[in-house]
C-alpha cells in the first residue's frame, strides 16, 4: 500500500507537498493535512488518495468563490464563470456552488432583488434594461419578473426623474412637445415603457407657460430663418415651417412666427 514518505512546506503559506513512496504526489492545505491526519509513514489506499485530492479541489474552489463574493454580490452564473476561468473543474465548481447556496452566500432571488434596489437607489435604468442586465448575469427569467413585480411605480419614477432631470432646463428653449418627446425617447432607451415613461414626464412638470412657449418659438424660429436665408422667400418659408413643425410647434404658432407677430422677420436679416 502506498506510504507517505515525506511532507514539505511550500513557499506559499499554509500549503504542503505530499510525497508518496519518495515521489511527489499532490499538495494540500494545512486544514486538509490536519483533518485527514496526514503524517509521514501513513498508509493510503488509492481510494484514500482520490478522496483527498477531491476534498482539496473542492476546498480550493470554495475559497476562490468566497473570495470572489467578498467584493460584491454575484449570481450563480457569475461565480461558475469565474471558477471556470480559474481552471477549476466542473465537479469542484458545482460542489462550491452547492456549499455556498447551503450557506446562503448564493441566492439568485436575493441577488436580483438587491440588484434592482441598488439601481432604484442610485441608478437610472427602467425595468427592461434591468431585466436585460440580469439575464446577462444568468438569472432565470421567472426570478427576474417576480423581483420586478415587487417594485412600485413610484420607485421607477424616481429613477426616471434622475435620468431626464436635465431635460427640464430646456423649457423656453424648445417647445413643450419636443421636450416631452426627447424625455420619452431617453426613458425608452433606458428601459422604460411608454406608460411608465408618461408617468415620469408628468412628475417632472414640464408644462411650459405661454411665455415659455413663445420664447422657445422665437429662438427656434430665428434659428431656422437664419439657416435658410440663401433660399428664395417661398422656399425659405416652407423650410422654416417644416423645421418648426418637426420641433413640436403647432400650425397656429408657426403661422404667427411667419407673419411677423413674434419677431420682425426683416430685422432678423439685419443682424
Amino acid at each position: 500500500m502506498p506510504i507517505i514518505t515525506k511532507i514539505s512546506t511550500q513557499k506559499r503559506k499554509g500549503r504542503y507537498n505530499i510525497f508518496i513512496d519518495n515521489e511527489y504526489a499532490f499538495s494540500v492545505s494545512e486544514r486538509t493535512l490536519a483533518e485527514k491526519r496526514l503524517l509521514k509513514g501513513t498508509e493510503l489506499s488509492l481510494e484514500d488518495i482520490e478522496k483527498i485530492k477531491k476534498a482539496e479541489a473542492d476546498s480550493h474552489a470554495l475559497q476562490l468563490a468566497m473570495s470572489y463574493l467578498s467584493y460584491q454580490p454575484r449570481s450563480v452564473y457569475e461565480v461558475l464563470t469565474y471558477l471556470n476561468k480559474q481552471g477549476i473543474s466542473p465537479e469542484a465548481s458545482q460542489s462550491a456552488i452547492e456549499n455556498l447556496i447551503e450557506l446562503n452566500y448564493l441566492d439568485d432571488n436575493n441577488f436580483a432583488r438587491l440588484f434592482i434596489q441598488n439601481n432604484l437607489r442610485v441608478g437610472k435604468d427602467g425595468p427592461r434594461s434591468i431585466s436585460s442586465k440580469l439575464k446577462q448575469k444568468g438569472v432565470a427569467n421567472d426570478i427576474i419578473q417576480d423581483s420586478l413585480y415587487e417594485v412600485d411605480d413610484e420607485e421607477w419614477i424616481e429613477a426616471g426623474m434622475r435620468l431626464i432631470h436635465s431635460i427640464g432646463h430646456q423649457v423656453g428653449k424648445m417647445s413643450y412637445k419636443e421636450i416631452k418627446q426627447k424625455a420619452l425617447k431617453k426613458l425608452q432607451t433606458h428601459g422604460f415603457n411608454q406608460e411608465l415613461g408618461e408617468l415620469v414626464v408628468d412628475q417632472l412638470d414640464l408644462e411650459s407657460t405661454e411665455d415659455d412657449q413663445l420664447e422657445a418659438l422665437k429662438k427656434q424660429g430665428i434659428k431656422a430663418w437664419r439657416r435658410y436665408r440663401r433660399d428664395d422667400d417661398f422656399k425659405r418659408r416652407q423650410k422654416v415651417k417644416r423645421y418648426l413643425f418637426q420641433h413640436g410647434f403647432s400650425s397656429g404658432e408657426i403661422d404667427s412666427f411667419l407673419s411677423g407677430k413674434v419677431v420682425n422677420l426683416e430685422e432678423i436679416d439685419e443682424y
